[in-house]
């Protein structure tokens, strides 16, 4: 079964060559007594030839091969005839004539078809994972597949070339829910106590910088049993890096550098660097996300003052209240109808807008249903403080600053998605940076964790902490962001232990409570920590994002659906009585009819 070439190797300079392929038959024709058959392997096709006049007896056994056979063929290339060169094929010059086939297995009707483009494929996404391994057959899936490899080869040679160390970490470790539920893994050994699956390696990846590694980086399993979106998986791979002795400024060179590389290399990109930087406050008052896509304008403006001032109640009373009012213009979008604005109005309203104030910029002045509420120079102040000109409309939302930023953020991004705004858009990467180190929870009444609590708050605001304001504690915190996506996160490290202490405090844990879940943690920081900090990027974000794809299960081999089940193997599934006895685990009668 060896080869001599694989199926999308062979050119012209090759003709008279004898040689040897293997792969699948993707497609099978008999025209006139001959049979052609696309073999195809995982880097591409070749025609081979099975002629009657060039060979009778491997003629006759090639009438039983059908579509998705594996098979070993020999033969000698040819020249295709003239005009009947394929030039969507790198190799449509030429095709094998066999005189050797070996059909090495059959394959029964196929449940799924296997072409080039699964977005044109027929079935739905639930058929294509439940026969994975034929999905992934498909051409689409195998470039995907490759690139991954490609990806993280690239990463790994630039993270080794920078001095990273590649240590593993324990997949069972112990539960300290802070953020997503973690997924428990109980211990036979230890009846009645559990492992937890990491959610990050976050606590590890610290405590080799106490062990003096200086610099990591993991390819690292993570698991989270969080609800699931496009780009969400209940177990998804992350790159996972740290550093002793940096500051942010380190992290941000030594990332872009290590980006640049990996991006040229695997898809001959330049990236321009340094990245732009944003601080959160701007990123959300611009913006409206902490995850800006910049390859478009429409930015935000506060209009809080004007709006106080006019005689439009809504506006005025929000205002009085606390609230803010914000609008953005819409370039060349006079041409809303109403029912694209009232499609808008219903899109924000899922943010909790109540309501969506629209302006039209027209060369003889701004119209609007609301306009009877404003005096002529105030529409004239709104859209002059905007950025409104005629052609644009101008839109508003009032209400807490919290929503409306969000509301603000999600209208920008539909308007751009409506308008085809990033369409042919270079890439624009930047790091969003001073992130606020805490944020109040009404849910849990008590102050969380931005980023996680062993970020680091900026150095000058450290006696904010002990004088207990929270609100205006700004982090070490940043986050990569790619065309509107955060693809990598990280911070500075807090590395003394009376600070880590305090800001445990801050989160509401009394002394016992972090001791049960930190203790070690926080002991192994007495004894010399360096100052330290990371960051990780989500593998298969990366890739969707740089592919321009919605979900990241594209690049997942076998990945679970939205409700977190593998239709593959149909799991999670129940698990013997036998089983359950072993690991002192009763399951209820509600869980064993849910």
């Amino acid at each position: 079964m060896q080869i001599t070439h694989h199926c999308n190797q062979l050119r012209e300079s090759d003709v008279g060559q004898q040689v040897a392929l293997r792969g699948w038959i993707d497609r099978r024709r008999d025209h006139g007594g001959v049979i052609f058959t696309d073999l195809r392997d995982r880097e591409g096709k070749t025609q081979v030839v099975f002629n009657p006049d060039f060979n009778a007896k491997i003629h006759e056994a090639a009438d039983k091969l059908r579509n998705e056979f594996v098979i070993h063929v020999k033969g000698e290339v040819k020249h295709r005839p003239e005009g009947m060169v394929n030039p969507k094929m790198d190799t449509g010059a030429v095709d094998v004539y066999a005189h050797e086939l070996l059909i090495l297995s059959k394959c029964l009707p196929l449940p799924i078809s296997i072409n080039d483009n699964a977005e044109e494929a027929p079935e739905g996404e639930d058929v294509r994972l439940k026969f994975r391994y034929l999905d992934m057959r498909r051409p689409r899936q195998q470039r995907l597949i490759k690139l991954k490899s490609d990806f993280l080869f690239a990463w790994r040679k630039a993270l080794h070339e920078s001095g990273f160390l590649e240590v593993e970490t324990p997949i069972l470790m112990k539960s300290t829910p802070e953020g997503a539920r973690d997924f428990l893994v109980p211990s036979r050994l230890n009846p009645g106590k559990f492992y937890a699956l990491p959610q990050s390696p976050q606590t590890y990846k610290q405590l080799l910088m106490v062990a003096g590694c200086e610099k990591y980086y993991q390819i690292a399993k993570c698991f989270r049993d969080e609800d699931l979106r496009a780009d969400r998986q209940p177990e998804f791979l992350q790159i996972d890096c740290e550093m002793s002795f940096v500051e942010c400024e380190d992290i941000y060179a030594q990332f872009e550098k290590i980006f640049k590389s990996v991006v040229g290399e695997v898809w001959g990109k330049d990236i321009v660097t340094p990245f732009r930087r944003i601080p959160y406050s701007e990123a959300m008052l611009k913006y409206g996300s902490d995850k800006p896509d910049l390859r478009y304008g429409l930015e935000i403006h506060d209009v809080s003052e004007i709006a106080q001032k006019c005689d439009f109640k809504v506006f005025r009373e929000i205002v009085e209240k606390g609230g803010v009012v914000r609008g953005l213009a819409a370039k060349g979008c006079v041409d809303f109808t109403r029912k694209i604005i009232d499609d808008l109005t219903a899109y924000v309203g899922k943010y909790g807008s109540k309501g969506l104030v629209w302006m039209r910029c027209k060369p003889e002045g701004v119209e609007s249903q609301v306009g009877k509420f404003f005096k002529p120079e105030q529409l004239e102040q709104l859209r002059e403080h905007i950025g409104g000109e005629p052609g644009d409309m101008l839109f508003f939302i009032a209400g807490k600053e919290k929503m409306v930023a969000n509301a603000m953020g999600q209208l920008r991004v539909e308007i751009a998605r409506k308008k085809e705004l990033t369409k042919n858009k270079p890439d624009e990467y930047l790091w969003v940076t001073d992130f606020p180190m805490f944020e109040y929870s009404e849910t849990e009444d008590r102050f969380t964790a931005c980023h996680h609590p062993f970020t680091s708050p900026q150095d000058d605001q450290m006696h904010l902490i002990e004088e207990g304001k929270l609100d205006n504690i700004l982090a070490k915190a940043y986050d990569m962001v790619l065309n509107g996506v955060e693809i990598g996160g990280g911070s500075i490290r807090i590395h003394r232990p009376e600070v880590q202490q305090k800001v445990f405090k801050c989160l509401g844990m009394s002394e016992e409570q972090w001791k049960q879940k930190f203790g070690y943690f926080v002991e192994a920081f007495q004894y010399g920590p360096p100052p330290h900090g990371g960051l990780a990027f989500g593998v298969d974000r990366v890739l969707a994002t740089l592919e321009s794809r919605d979900s990241i299960r594209d690049f997942i081999p076998f990945p679970k659906t939205s409700s977190g089940i593998s239709l593959l193997e149909n799991c999670p599934s129940e698990v013997d009585a036998e089983q359950l006895q072993e690991l002192h685990i009763q399951v209820s009668g509600t869980a064993k009819k849910a």
